[in-house]
């Protein structure tokens, strides 16, 4: 398959979950704000906007699929892809101001004591359509995401398999309720249920910030980024690394040395046969810059300021057992 053939099917594998999660949504949406409507219930009532603020959701990852399609351009020489690291990361913002407005509602109620129930069974049979059909819909955006390596798409699947802990939450308050006539447990339910929400999204912002500080704490891939470089004859000390993310894809840059009385010719094929390795050891590659320096050029310069090398790593890894 191609760089353009894998491209569009990505695109196309966005579009299908963002649609799903649109028409699955919507439909859970209605009907949850429907039963909460005519049961009085805020939990029931929280849980639809729940499903309001991911119809928006599919709403937005449709159309940045179309986005981040986009070939690079002059202004754009690494391409679209982070337009998806952008909307992620309002996504976050979504979900976390979805929580804090159920968390603000909940607590009004339980100060001033002015939850009531007026028909419990049917906030109690709400929750549990909204449970089998987010069930359906995790599963769909799990398998949508991990084909596509999106992870705009992951997220939302993370964030509907909170909702399904957020409407079995809602759910065990519900009979709770009705069982022990204690109204208040609706909104104490409800509370519970935004802490949940509110933690999802300080996990999607904290992934996604780091992706566009251009961060990256997986060390497993600096490893196998100089195995790969040392792997190649003539290659030594492989240093200055940088892995950064756009979208699914790895932005790699990398210097190494070669022998002082080599051509440019031959360190340049040197570099090649790097590139491949590096390429062979690591999926998804969107670009890789090797800078080729004589070997020993490093005892004649200041130290450098940025980048890993092996010890680094090595030390990184030793620190964290």
């Amino acid at each position: 398959m191609t760089s353009e053939q894998q491209t569009n099917n990505r695109t196309y594998l966005i579009k299908l979950a963002g649609s799903i999660a649109l028409f699955g949504n919507l439909l859970l949406c209605a009907l949850k704000l429907c039963f909460a409507y005519f049961s009085g219930s805020l939990a029931v009532m929280g849980d639809g906007i729940d499903s309001a603020t991911d119809t928006v959701i599919a709403l937005v990852t449709i159309l940045i699929s179309n986005v981040i399609a986009m070939p690079s351009d002059d202004e754009h020489p690494w391409g679209h892809g982070r337009a998806e690291t952008v909307a992620t990361m309002v996504l976050a913002f979504m979900i976390f101001f979805a929580g804090m407005e159920l968390a603000i509602s909940s607590i009004k109620q339980l100060i001033f004591h002015t939850a009531n129930i007026e028909n419990s069974t049917l906030a109690i049979v709400a929750a549990l359509t909204s449970i089998g059909g987010k069930s359906l819909l995790a599963f769909s955006q799990i398998i949508l995401g991990k084909k596509s390596g999106s992870p705009m798409v992951l997220a939302n699947a993370k964030n509907m398999k909170a909702d399904i802990v957020m409407s079995a939450s809602v759910l065990i308050g519900l009979l709770l309720s009705k069982i022990l006539e204690k109204p208040f447990l609706d909104p104490a339910v409800a509370l519970i249920v935004s802490i949940w929400v509110l933690k999802s999204a300080f996990e999607i912002f904290s992934d996604t910030n780091r992706e566009l500080m251009d961060g990256n704490t997986d060390k497993m891939l600096y490893k196998l980024l100089f195995n790969a470089a040392t792997s190649v004859k003539g290659v030594s000390n492989p240093h200055r690394a940088r892995i950064r993310k756009i979208a699914s894809k790895w932005d790699i840059d990398l210097d190494i040395e070669v022998d002082a009385s080599m051509s440019v010719h031959d360190a340049h094929e040197i570099a090649e046969k790097v590139e491949t390795a590096i390429k062979e050891s690591i999926p998804d590659i969107y670009d890789i810059m090797v800078h080729i320096e004589p070997a020993g050029h490093g005892n004649h310069h200041a130290p450098e300021q940025y980048g890993l090398n092996q010890q680094s790593v090595s030390a990184t890894s030793s620190s964290t057992h």
